[in-house]
This record gives structure tokens, C-alpha cells and sequence, in this order.
């Protein structure tokens, strides 16, 4: 039986999670907090031995990616694929604002995905769905009964997650959020995907203890 193995890992909190600003494809910097997350990840991870890394190309992500690996920015895969929702206008916009502007979007955005439509230039669920998809899949077929690290983002990592429990869009809406730097785990067993860890923060017991 062939069994490979995804960490997954939302990136560390951020300039823009602390303001309530939207990213999407747009970036902020780790704040210091964010940096320890990573940094509890990565002692918490520190028997694992990855066969590669993987990194949506947002800095937040690829500098998450470093520290919870250990390894140089260069040896990390960058994949686009694997970049937040594109949020068309909302991007850099407090969450306030987006709630007072756009109520019935952004109602849809949270709680009934399969409807969501962008303000402006960006894409839908369904998009989102397509290549993250597309992206875990080629990373399973190109590290076949190995061990991986993923480094993405809160949406496409939910919206990941959910596909990989069997769950439809329109069912995501009951779904738990994906806290900064947590841990997700699916095993793959022959082609059949497993869940293990889902949004874990274990580990921040490591930074109340510090």
C-alpha cells in the first residue's frame, strides 16, 4: 500500500489579519506573533522529514514555508496555484468596510461559498477549487509515497479541505475555520484521502509556555 502524506499549513498571522484588512492576492508582512506560530510549527514538525516543500508565491506564505521547514527559499516550489481567493476589489479593504459595502456579498463570501460572486476583477469558489485542487494533485503524483509540507492560505486551504472530506462547496459553509499557522494532515492511501489533523493548534501551547 502506497501512503503519502501532506502537511498542510495556513501562513502566520500578518500585518493585515491584525488591521481586519483583506489579502487575497495582495500581502502583508508576518507580525512577530506570526513569526512564533511558525516557529512552534516547526518544533512541533521537527522529526518529520519532508520530501519537498510547497509554497503558495505570496511572501506571507513563502516565508512560512521557511520557517516551519527550515529550508532556503530556493529548494521551496512556489506554485501560484496555491494562492488565496482572488478578491477582486475587496483586496486591502478593511473587513468593516466590505461588511457596510457589499452585505449580501460578503454574506455569500462566508457562509454560502457556491454563491459567492467578486467585486470586480477576482474569482469565485469554484475557480478557487479547480487549480488548488490541480495543485495538490500534481503534488501527489510528483511525490508519490512521500512526505510534503504545503504552505497556503485560509480560503484555499478550507476550500482544500473540504474537497479532500468529500464535501461539496454549498456544504463548506459548516465547515471550521483554519486558524494562522496551523496544522492539517491528509493521508493519502492509494489513491483514497483520509483527514487527520484539521486546523491544529497544539502547538501555540508552546509559545503560552514561553
Amino acid at each position: 500500500m502506497t501512503k503519502t502524506t501532506l502537511y498542510l499549513v495556513r501562513h502566520g498571522q500578518t500585518e493585515w489579519n491584525l488591521e481586519q484588512k483583506l489579502q487575497g492576492h495582495m500581502d502583508s508582512p508576518l507580525t512577530l506573533d506570526g513569526r512564533s506560530q511558525a516557529a512552534s510549527l516547526r518544533e512541533r514538525l521537527k522529526n518529520a522529514r519532508f520530501d519537498g516543500v510547497f509554497s503558495s508565491t505570496s511572501p506571507r506564505a513563502v516565508m512560512t514555508a521557511q520557517i516551519v521547514s527550515d529550508w532556503q527559499e530556493g529548494s521551496i516550489q512556489q506554485l501560484d496555484d496555491l494562492k488565496e481567493i482572488h478578491m477582486g476589489l475587496w483586496e486591502g479593504q478593511s473587513i468593516s468596510k466590505i461588511q457596510r459595502d457589499y452585505p449580501d456579498q460578503m454574506k455569500h463570501f462566508i457562509e454560502e461559498p457556491h454563491l459567492y460572486r467578486p467585486t470586480g476583477t477576482g474569482e469565485t469558489y469554484q475557480e478557487l477549487l479547480k487549480r488548488a485542487v490541480r495543485s495538490i494533485e500534481g503534488i501527489i503524483s510528483s511525490c508519490n509515497g512521500g512526505t510534503v509540507l504545503i504552505v497556503t492560505h485560509r480560503m484555499t486551504l478550507k476550500t482544500i479541505m473540504n474537497y479532500y472530506s468529500g464535501k461539496t462547496l454549498e456544504e463548506m459553509r459548516a465547515v471550521a475555520d483554519i486558524p494562522p499557522a496551523s496544522l492539517s494532515k491528509i493521508s493519502i492511501h492509494d489513491s483514497h484521502p483520509c483527514i487527520e489533523l484539521y486546523g491544529d493548534t497544539t502547538h501555540y501551547e508552546m509559545l503560552a509556555k514561553a
